[in-house]
């Protein structure tokens, strides 16, 4: 499995100089079979548009996974040219809300006139628009687990994905705090966090803050980088990438993160340019 970084950060798209190392782009992450272009793309950050440099000018014929429908994971959509040709095949899985709302209509609250020019369904290609619960299935030649994830805001998920050789767990908005303190004050190392995360090969996870930033910015539903590395640690994953930076943290305040931590787990914090092969 080869996984792709195209949007690392938070909240909001971060330019700048004092970015360009990590990236600037919000949350997006490519998942390709060994030799093959991508055909599941996690969220739709501005790092979608990325996804078209591993096309090698094929368009997009596979799925897209959100975890959830903040702008920050979707605000690339309308603008990843890969999926919006008409040749594309793109099926857009959309978190379930619980209240019987069609995902199309759900994406279309934030995609349509006044708020933005066109609606989802007037992208060109061959597009579904599919809800998605908690549960297993099965999409281009992945395994896909899903659990919900506290998370503030509208109902989050988190991803387990696997192939016949690998295994990441995808979990980019997280806020464990929110279901308890934990042993040590980070949030709790709860049932569905373990359940995406036993045993993964790549951790991918929240990491917006720092301990010391919790008590004053966890109001917007976040983990820190600690509960990231403790949450790898319990549960025996190989490698962690802290992921989510905080639209204001520069490149070296992030070296500085980096710097926080061992080796046992590995970890990584994440660029917009990484790729790894499992």
């Amino acid at each position: 499995m080869r996984v792709s970084f195209l949007g690392v950060r938070g909240s909001t798209p971060a330019p700048g100089e004092a970015f360009e190392r990590y990236g600037g782009h919000t949350s997006c992450v490519a998942l390709a079979h060994d030799g093959e272009v991508p055909t599941l793309l996690l969220d739709a950050g501005t790092g979608i548009r990325r996804a078209v440099e591993l096309l090698d000018g094929q368009p997009f014929r596979g799925s897209i996974f959100l975890t959830h429908l903040h702008w920050d994971h979707v605000h690339g959509l309308p603008f990843f040219s890969g999926s919006d040709r008409a040749d594309a095949r793109t099926s857009l899985f959309i978190p379930d809300q619980g209240d019987g709302s069609d995902p199309l209509e759900m994406l279309a609250r934030g995609m349509s006139p006044p708020h933005f020019p066109v609606r989802p369904d007037e992208l060109r290609g061959d597009w579904t628009f599919t809800s998605h619960s908690p549960g297993e299935t099965q999409v281009e030649g992945f395994t896909v687990r899903t659990e919900e994830i506290p998370h503030k805001g509208g109902r989050t998920f988190g991803f387990r994905i696997s192939d016949a050789t690998s295994t990441i767990t995808y979990m980019p908005d997280h806020c464990p705090d929110a279901i308890g303190e934990g042993p040590d004050g980070l949030g709790e190392y709860h049932e569905s966090a373990a359940k995406l995360c036993q045993d993964a090969d790549l951790l991918v996870h929240d990491a917006q803050l720092v301990r010391e930033e919790l008590a004053a910015e966890g109001y917007f539903g976040h983990a820190a980088a600690e509960y990231a590395v403790e949450l790898a640690r319990r549960t025996n994953v190989a490698h962690v990438v802290l992921f989510h930076h905080k639209p204001d943290r520069t490149d070296d305040q992030l070296d500085e993160i980096a710097r926080r931590f061992d080796d046992s787990p590995r970890v990584t914090v994440a660029k917009q340019s990484t790729v790894l092969d499992l």
